[in-house]
């Protein structure tokens, strides 16, 4: 531990983690082994950080936990092209804020902002494997499954349920009380509650029509071959 560092006595840091200058820990917190809390990282009360987490340029609230491997913090995938056509990095320089009562999952990565802090609100729970972009915002109380991929800039109300392996594309909108089946694709905003699913995602009883004709019409082309 840095001397610069500011860990309250009733914190726990086990062999092996690494926290860094102006960091903070507060109480009861409880640090696994292999974990690095970066420069000016601040931790809630009573939050549980696993083994081999890596925390930069955030602050995480109290009650959370953090379960192996996972990042927070790292800069997001944003580039441009010159006008020499080479790719260049867009600069990543601000936050992810981390609410109270969070559980984020093994080896889930949430990037910091650029043109905003990431946000993942009060008592929402995310699970294994997921990819939260620079700048997203999600609200609290919801749901995130795992291999979910939400990309920069999306926007998420509360109470949101995303099913395994959905997808939400850049700078979309999704209301509070939305529910997603899993493998759907959202590429525009939705508006309304509901539940939704589909290749674009769409109302769910859309969504179950669209895949009964696509049966019907399967069987009735293959019964003339």
């Amino acid at each position: 531990m840095h001397r610069a560092a500011s860990v309250d006595p009733t914190a726990v840091v086990e062999a092996g983690a690494v926290v860094h200058s102006g960091a903070v820990l507060g109480k009861e917190v409880v640090v696994g082994s292999g974990t690095v809390i970066g420069p000016s990282v601040s931790v809630g009360h009573s939050t549980r950080i696993g083994y081999n987490v890596v925390l930069s340029n955030c602050s995480v609230g109290e009650f959370c936990t953090i379960h192996n491997g996972a990042c927070v913090g790292q800069d997001g995938f944003g580039f441009f092209v010159d006008e020499d056509g080479q790719i260049k990095k867009k600069p990543q320089v601000l936050y992810a804020r981390i609410g109270d009562n969070v559980e984020i999952g093994a080896n889930t990565c949430i990037d910091r902002g650029s043109w905003r802090d990431t946000l993942i609100g009060d008592d929402t729970k995310i699970d294994n494997l997921v990819q939260i972009g620079h700048n997203v915002v999600i609200g609290k109380c919801c749901m995130i499954c795992g291999q979910v991929g939400i990309a920069g800039s999306a926007t998420l109300g509360d109470y949101v349920t995303l099913g395994g392996r959905v997808a939400i594309r850049d700078h979309v909108s999704i209301a509070s009380k939305v529910r997603l089946a899993a493998n759907s694709l959202v590429t525009k905003d939705i508006q309304k509650p509901g539940d939704y699913g589909g290749f674009p995602a769409v109302p769910i009883n859309e969504w179950r029509r669209q895949t009964v004709n696509l049966r019907l019409f399967s069987k009735k082309h293959s019964s003339r071959r």
